[in-house]
């Protein structure tokens, strides 16, 4: 039987690694100079929760129909394979929106995208909210799909703005968001759906993405980092027609036939379409994704165990709910309430959120790679456990638990091995990507598991019911597709070892004071970038006057300090490159605000004029 919990609610989670705490940027000459809005000193603290609960809107609109998933039919008025389009079409849009807003926020502005990603998902849960026609309903759930683009979005403004010494927690924080919000939407849209029109539903999510562009434009501030190139409008419309091609007869097969002429024709032209795309892609300057970037065994092995990581989180999320609904005359299902069954699979979410200092402290300690790892045992275990704890309502319960923290670490290993992989100015299209990934994992879970249960189902009074059986075989299927994660965690590279755990104003001088004098006379040994490649410029106060020992430090796209030096007395500074890539320029001067400038360097003997103009310190107000 395909009931509602086997349909399409994706629900993913993302995170973040190193970053810095900035507040306006200055390009090189040859780039333009964009200023950006400077928050209060104390609206910085707010920064990471503000964005962990645009995460906690995205995870609201995926689940907020599951309560009623099986009685859409009958609340819209129409066929059972035409109902599950309110669901097929949130899915297919966010896939689409993903990866597009983070490009765009990667050009444009991340704050400014993740307004609009929101600010669209407001008007399509207002429009679902006044309707019960199925084509307004259905354009309506489309719209609330761009919701999506908000989490590559959030990872992005995380990396480019928080402090190297909070983004550990924060990650985790972001990464756990998602599972948290799906975990408290089930039982809360359950009690709505119970009591009150389900259209209230809608209101509901539409307050609270209103609630969040509030929010985010009080709170966070622009993001000062900018890619270079302009918006890849063919390879958008190109990536969107694949993903439409791949997902729909990915979501719809169980009803259309599996072996059917248009399943496999949509399977096959999305074939066709990728490959051009992605032939077209490799030619441009500016694409959309570098597909380039993305085949680095780093990025690649991340994105391959993310399907992965989405295929098990989903497994969980739709058996254990029609297991503890299943009446007891079965003789196996629990017989709980709507309601109960969505307290009850609610720790899967809280204990992602109780889980994120833990991993904090293991990825400060042993890296990404190592949580990653250690996430999936985790679920692998879990999954292991619950075959044979199927039998009462509070081994469902330590199942959802012990799955929570298994997928917890997971999740939050993910976009941290992404984000370290990556050139700064790519953050926000790489995670989109990944983003994209788990949802393509959650969507093959949904038709895997539907398929099974639907093929295991018994016929009880004309009604289909799930059986053990299925669901025993959708937990070993789930416990495959972890065994394929871990393998490809496995296959990761080792990350180099980092030059400078913390990034302290003070750690350069302290273990170089010979060198920290040199610079402060102004000595040609202040930096190696003179006789050959590297950075080179001048640090200038708001009025353009030279600023002297200010700490300028090189960081390269992994967040390690790859250099870093002092100022001379005419504001003059050099820094060595240690390879060709995307790096990043901070400076910090007494009685000036912070600043940062992305930089390019080819790797070559040329020294590239970068002058970095630190603006006035905030006072702080109360």
């Amino acid at each position: 039987m395909h009931t509602g919990f086997s349909l399409h609610v994706s629900r993913t989670a993302p995170t973040v690694p190193p970053g810095h705490t900035l507040t306006q940027a200055w390009r090189p000459r040859s780039m333009t100079h964009t200023p950006t809005h400077q928050p209060r000193r104390g609206a910085r603290g707010a920064v990471v929760p503000v964005l962990a609960f645009a995460g906690i809107v995205v995870a609201v609109m995926q689940t907020l129909l599951v309560p009623v998933i099986k009685d859409l039919p009958q609340l819209l008025d129409t066929a059972p394979s035409n109902a599950t389009w309110v669901l097929t079409s949130t899915l297919l849009s966010g896939a689409v929106a993903t990866p597009i807003m983070g490009r765009l926020g990667d050009l444009y502005g991340k704050r400014r995208m993740l307004v609009a990603s929101l600010a669209v998902m407001v008007v399509g849960a207002l429009l679902s909210a006044v309707t019960s026609d199925l084509l307004t309903m259905i354009a309506g759930r489309t719209l609330q799909g761009f919701a999506m683009g908000a989490i590559p979005l959030g990872i992005g403004l995380m990396r480019d703005m928080l402090p190297r010494e909070r983004l550990g927690s924060a990650m985790a924080l972001m990464s756990s968001s998602i599972g948290v919000g799906g975990g408290l939407a089930l039982p809360a849209a359950a009690l709505v759906a119970q009591h009150t029109d389900w259209h209230a539903l809608f209101y509901g999510a539409a307050g609270l993405g209103a609630l969040a562009i509030a929010l985010t434009l009080l709170v966070v501030p622009e993001s000062p980092t900018r890619a270079a190139g302009s918006f890849d409008l063919p390879g958008a419309l190109g990536l969107s027609a694949g993903l439409v091609l791949f997902l729909l007869p990915i979501t719809k097969g169980s009803d259309w036939g599996w072996t059917s002429g248009t399943t496999l024709g949509l399977f096959g032209a999305s074939v066709v379409v990728l490959v051009l795309w992605g032939v077209m892609e490799l030619r441009v300057k500016a694409p959309l994704v570098d597909l380039r970037t993305t085949a680095r065994p780093a990025v690649l092995f991340t994105n391959l165990a993310s399907i992965m990581v989405g295929v098990s989180f989903y497994v969980v999320s739709l058996v254990l709910p029609q297991l503890l609904q299943l009446p007891k005359s079965t003789g196996y299902g629990l017989g709980q309430s709507m309601v109960v069954a969505g307290l009850l699979v609610a720790p899967l979410g809280l204990t992602m959120m109780f889980t994120a200092p833990v991993y904090a402290r293991l990825s400060a300690k042993h890296g990404p790679k190592s949580t990653l790892i250690l996430g999936l045992l985790i679920i692998a275990i879990g999954y292991g456990a619950g075959l044979g704890l199927m039998n009462a309502a509070w081994q469902s319960l330590v199942i959802a638990v012990v799955l929570g923290a298994g997928i917890g670490l997971a999740y939050s290993s993910l976009p941290a091995l992404i984000v370290g992989a990556v050139p700064a100015s790519e953050t926000g299209a790489a995670n989109g990507l990944n983003t994209l990934m788990r949802s393509i994992g959650t969507s093959v879970s949904s038709a895997v598991i539907g398929m099974v249960l639907a093929n295991t189902a018994d016929t009880v009074g004309g009604v289909e019911i799930p059986t053990m059986h299925g669901f025993r075989v959708s937990f070993l299927i789930a416990t495959g597709a972890v065994a394929i994660g871990l393998l490809m965690a496995l296959f990761l590279p080792k990350p180099r070892p980092a030059a400078a755990p913390q990034l302290r104003a003070s750690s350069e001088e302290d273990a170089n004071p010979e060198r920290a004098e040199e610079a402060r006379r102004g000595s040609p040994r202040s930096s190696e970038a003179e006789s050959g490649g590297g950075f080179r410029g001048r640090v200038l106060d708001a009025g353009g006057a030279p600023v002297a020992r200010a700490r300028v430090t090189l960081i390269d796209r992994r967040g390690r300090q790859a250099g870093a030096t002092l100022s001379a007395e005419d504001g003059s500074y050099t820094l060595a490159v240690p390879a060709r890539g995307a790096y990043v320029l901070a400076a910090r001067a007494t009685g000036h605000g912070p600043l940062a400038s992305a930089a390019t360097h080819g790797g070559d003997d040329r020294a590239v004029d970068v002058d970095l103009a630190l603006p006035g310190e905030t006072v702080p107000t109360s």
